[in-house]
């Protein structure tokens, strides 16, 4: 006889299992649906329907078996593959992956970018229109995917730090919608070639060091394209050759696993182990995925049957996991294959109504903008003098185009115009025109806006409050303003965070944090290693999740070694998302003159063409660069600020609100209005020009010296040419390479702002030489501009 509490077991148990089974059969379901997205949408790329693809085929059960243990307030930080991680995390459907296949521009239909992104590239928004962070705890979240290989990698290191500050740092408990007490895990992905980065090492280094939840896993299926994994990875294997970096009971350093990527069951259960402890511990960990196939290749751009034996491609049938797992589950007897097959048959079909859906909301709109440029420009060949016959032949060619583009309707739209110039007065020819006028600019909001924030949440649109000084205000040394600034600040507004190479413990080299990590702890004022490429990330990743760091380059040199992610991500990150997620990260640097080819950086033209989304401040002063800091961390963007070298020993007065005191951007100071020419520069060189001026005065030559202050975003008002009118000559100077710095100022003085109008003789720009400055006093006199070269261009102008 059974006992009561024994049947009730064997009930409990059957549950159990019935709940296992039917986990079990959703989880292959999805494994499938995702199979079927990639089978789907590679055809629609080689149909030309879309334009390029990559997919996440064969790695469908690893992707699944992760995403079982990612959590609301969890972050993925990945790369293009993660196609079914998007899915089984609810982040992405299949609709919204066809929809950003074909580039979709409404962010209904791609939420990711508004067709910006190539597919496969997710994000999640983090911040608001009203400037309100999102309550990032209740959601799953996904850093916006970059393309470049291990791009990922960086971020994801910050964005494991930021648990391990909403854990240790008691001031931020209070943030709960950030955060709930620092358990959240960052999971990064990458592919196994491009471990082989410098970015994965120096982030893998990094998180061993900081011990940090992040939980990288790597899809190896043993190519990097066609080359095979031995010629990318030492001893063949990544888990083997970070073994050294193994985490054991008396160092740092991070936990290994190795896992098939076939084998379900082993998955889930090494994966649900390690998570276990890492959101527990915050110990890092590699689950090196092995084992995983690749059924399509590379991507839509070629076979690899070319690179492929036939022993390889057998066994990746054979090991496919897709089929390991409708294996097992026939052998464990969890289903009949029967209930697989219909399993099988309705992915398909679901995958072909996500695309169908997908397709008609994207071509659907176009196909209506076809037919009312039909309707108006079919008027147009009725008038006489019309080229009738061209007409009607643009109106041919757009109603046999099954899949027009919106460049096809403007395209056919500019030439008739064109042609019909003489006809402009025309009412037919006029609404012509304002229909392409209209077109066009929905093409530009489509396409062209979002690179800089808006609204609230814009740097342009913080309230200017002046510095006050009071009569018996002190004088101070330039790097004293900033560590009082920066007391002040870190005191006030417990998400400020600064790190960097010796920002910690000596307080930075010029003294601005000078005793603070000791009165602030070491957390909020943090030395790292030499490794600017993942301090970058580690400000980026903090960013991302509501904190507002101060990641510091030591000099501005050392710049290049951070750059990569500053560009790729941070400064295109509000235009590829369309507006939807920001990262108000502030880069601290020093540079201009100083001695040495590699402490005296100016290369301004090199920054402010590869970071056009980020600010570029460039104060001449400590008190100056303070009131940028107070006006970038009311604002959600980034920015770059670099402190002027030499400027760190300077005396200046001490405003009595150097916390509240606020610099608008993009707009120039006069320092001194003058009459017979405008001189136009920032940072350092303004004390130069300054100089010159005493001598030039004394030879009777009024100068009006401006200081722009920032390059990017430059003169938005146009006050320069406001000046230009009233001088007629101009002289722009700064310390880059010749056609740098002052090339982009004169470009934007002479042509955007309409200069060339206003000059009797011709603009002049005055650069350093294109050699980096030689060492020395006198190299520094010879490779940059000094006083005298000042003189002798200015009364050179002066002469003409």
């Amino acid at each position: 006889m059974i006992e009561n509490n024994e049947l009730a077991m064997n009930i409990e148990s059957r549950l159990s299992f019935e709940e296992f089974r039917k986990e079990v059969l959703n989880d292959y379901r999805l494994a499938c649906d995702s199979r079927e997205v990639s089978l789907l949408a590679r055809k629609e790329v080689l149909t030309g329907k879309a334009k390029f693809g990559i997919f996440g085929d064969g790695k469908e059960v690893a992707q699944i078996a992760m995403s079982k243990y990612f959590q609301p307030g969890d972050y993925r930080s990945g790369y293009y593959r993660d196609q079914t991680v998007a899915f089984a995390t609810g982040i992405a459907t299949p609709e919204q992956f066809f929809s950003q296949l074909y580039a979709d521009p409404d962010l209904k239909n791609d939420p990711f970018s508004g067709g910006r992104q190539m597919n496969a590239h997710f994000a999640t928004s983090n911040i608001d229109k009203d400037g309100n962070w999102r309550n990032l705890t209740e959601m799953k979240n996904s850093a916006a995917d970059i393309a470049p290989t291990a791009g990922q990698m960086p971020r994801a290191l910050g964005l494991a730090y930021a648990s391990k500050m909403f854990r240790e740092v008691e001031t931020l408990h209070q943030f709960k919608g950030l955060s709930d007490n620092g358990k959240e895990i960052c999971f990064a992905t990458i592919g196994d070639a491009s471990t082989s980065e410098g970015h994965f090492w120096e982030t893998m280094n990094a998180a061993g060091v900081l011990q940090v939840p992040l939980a990288v896993f790597v899809w190896d299926d043993g190519y990097g394209i066609s080359v095979p994994r031995k010629y990318q990875t030492t001893k063949n294997s990544i888990s083997a050759a970070l073994e050294g970096f193994r985490k054991k009971e008396d160092t740092n350093g991070f936990d290994i696993y190795n896992v098939k990527g076939w084998d379900y069951a082993g998955m889930c259960e090494v994966f649900e182990a390690g998570i276990r402890k890492m959101r527990e511990t915050h110990v890092p960990a590699l689950f090196h995925v092995e084992e995983i196939t690749q059924p399509q290749g590379h991507s839509t751009s070629g076979s690899h049957e070319r690179y492929k034996s036939k022993e390889r491609l057998s066994w990746e049938k054979e090991f496919d996991c897709n089929a390991k797992m409708r294996s097992w589950i026939i052998e464990n007897a969890l289903c009949e294959e029967s209930a697989l097959i219909e399993v099988e048959a309705a992915a398909k079909v679901k995958a072909q109504e996500a695309r169908k859906a997908a397709w008609e909301k994207y071509i659907a709109p176009i196909k209506e903008d076809v037919q009312s440029f039909i309707s108006l420009v079919t008027p147009v060949a009725s008038v006489a003098g019309a080229d009738t016959a061209m007409v009607n032949l643009a109106v041919r060619d757009l109603q046999h185009n099954r899949e027009p583009l919106r460049r096809d309707v403007l395209k056919a739209a500019a030439i008739i115009l064109l042609k019909h110039k003489h006809l402009k007065k025309d009412p037919a020819v006029q609404s012509l025109q304002q229909f392409y006028d209209q077109y066009l600019q929905a093409g530009k909001e489509n396409y062209n806006t979002y690179l800089y924030a808006t609204g609230v949440n814009s740097a342009l649109n913080v309230p200017v409050v002046p510095a006050i000084y009071e009569e018996d205000g002190i004088t101070v040394n330039g790097y004293e303003v900033l560590n009082k600034y920066f007391d002040q600040l870190i005191t006030n507004n417990p998400k400020v965070f600064a790190f960097g190479e010796d920002v910690g413990k000596i307080g930075d080299v010029n003294q601005g944090f000078a005793g603070l990590q000791q009165k602030h702890g070491k957390d909020r004022i943090a030395d790292t290693g030499i490794r600017e490429l993942t301090i970058m990330g580690q400000g980026i990743g903090m960013a991302l999740r509501g904190l507002r760091p101060i990641a510091e380059i030591q000099y501005l040199d050392y710049l290049l070694y951070g750059l990569q992610p500053l560009s790729d991500d941070v400064a295109s990150l509000q235009y590829r998302t369309k507006g939807m997620t920001y990262c108000p990260i502030i880069v601290r640097t020093r540079g201009h003159r100083l001695e040495g080819i590699w402490h005296s950086g100016s290369p301004m033209g090199m920054i402010i063409n590869s970071l056009r989304g980020m600010y570029v401040c460039v104060p001449r002063n400590m008190v100056q660069a303070a009131g940028m800091y107070n006006t970038l961390l009311q604002a959600n963007e980034p920015a770059l600020m670099i402190e002027s070298l030499n400027g760190y020993r300077l005396k200046e007065k001490l405003p009595a609100n150097l916390e509240t005191y606020t610099v608008p951007l993009g707009i120039p100071e006069i320092l001194q209005e003058g009459t017979d020419i405008t001189l136009v520069t920032y940072g350092s060189m303004t004390r130069i020009v300054e100089e010159a001026m005493v001598t030039l005065n004394e030879m009777g030559v009024s100068c009006e010296l401006i200081d722009v202050q920032t390059l990017l975003p430059f003169d938005i008002n146009h006050s320069i040419v406001k000046s230009l009118e009233k001088t007629n000559r101009i002289l722009f100077i700064d310390e880059d390479v010749p056609g740098g710095g002052t090339a982009y100022m004169f470009q934007q003085v002479m042509e955007n702002q309409g200069g060339y109008r206003w000059l009797d003789v011709a603009p002049r720009t005055m650069s350093a030489q294109a050699h980096r400055p030689a060492y020395g006093s006198d190299g520094d006199y010879f490779s940059k501009p000094n006083t005298e070269d000042v003189v002798r261009v200015v009364m050179e102008m002066m002469e003409e």
